[in-house]
């Protein structure tokens, strides 16, 4: 299935896409893809359903509405740093042995295609096409990647949008470049595990003002996504709904000489094959009040 919201910000319904140009309404059984929604087995109630209602014609068509991310905010967005040996290398930085982890804010999820704004005091704002897990299930001390595999609700494109000079300049605390208002655009589809082939070789893009900046594969991931479900859920309890930002090719601003940062009016377009495609203009800092 392929699960997308779409509406105002804040008052999204929940939807199965059907095709390009239509979906079916869930939202008269179904009150959001949130924690509950998931943790309940959400999907495979409604997947039926779904099925049922596009069978029968009970569509509807696309006619401009915004998409929203294709969840409710999740409990934590939990991100993996330098998961692309290239990527790190264009970082200046080793291969980890283990996953590195932080967090970003779970107020910066936004649509896939809703405006990205630029901190007060930014300077180094970068873009970071990356493949996002959301969780179907309460997961803790899973015994295996087979089990981590079972509790994976689906995948997502999100852009794991940077402050570069908060990151590494203020006392090397990733999270303080992750957290800003509108850094963490996901969609536009959450999209079941039984609808991609292969998750662990789709192509990965991302262009900025029509110049492509980043080209990879999610095949050449140091950690790969099964295995990163597992080894998180050792160190914490994964709740429903919960994502993971598992990590960017090579090809940020920060990689280039000299450095490319995202000026206002720049505007963002990423995919990943299979999932879907994002669009973001990027807006100047707010004013002080």
């Amino acid at each position: 299935m392929f699960l997308m919201r779409i509406g105002a910000a804040g008052s999204e319904r929940p939807v199965a896409r059907i095709s390009d140009t239509r979906y079916v309404d869930l939202s008269d059984v179904v009150t959001d893809f949130n924690e509950e929604f998931f943790g309940s087995g959400g999907i495979e109630r409604v997947r039926g359903l779904a099925a049922e209602r596009a069978a029968s014609g009970s569509t509807e068509k696309f006619a401009g509405e915004r998409i929203g991310a294709p969840f409710a905010r999740p409990h934590q967005i939990l991100c993996i740093g330098l998961n692309f040996s290239d990527h790190a290398a264009e970082s200046g930085q080793a291969v980890p042995e283990e996953p590195i982890l932080f967090t970003k804010s779970p107020n910066t999820l936004i649509g896939p295609n809703d405006f990205v704004r630029i901190p007060r005091g930014s300077t180094k704002p970068d873009w970071e096409v990356e493949l996002g897990i959301v969780i179907g299930r309460r997961s803790s001390y899973l015994d295996s990647v087979e089990e981590a595999r079972d509790a994976i609700a689906g995948f997502c494109v999100v852009n794991d949008v940077s402050e570069r000079s908060f990151q590494l300049e203020r006392g090397g605390q990733w999270s303080k470049g992750k957290s800003a208002e509108t850094f963490n655009p996901a969609g536009p589809w959450l999209v079941t595990p039984d609808e991609i082939e292969d998750v662990q070789n789709l192509g990965m893009w991302l262009d900025v003002n029509g110049i492509r900046r980043q080209t990879g594969s999610t095949s050449k991931m140091v950690f790969d996504p099964f295995f990163i479900v597992h080894y998180l859920s050792q160190f914490l309890v994964l709740e429903p709904g919960d994502l993971i930002n598992t990590g960017t090719p090579p090809g940020v601003g920060m990689g280039f000489t000299p450095p490319i940062w995202l000026q206002p009016g720049d505007v963002m377009e990423l995919g990943i094959e299979g999932l879907g495609v994002q669009r973001q203009g990027v807006l100047a800092p707010r004013s002080a009040s």
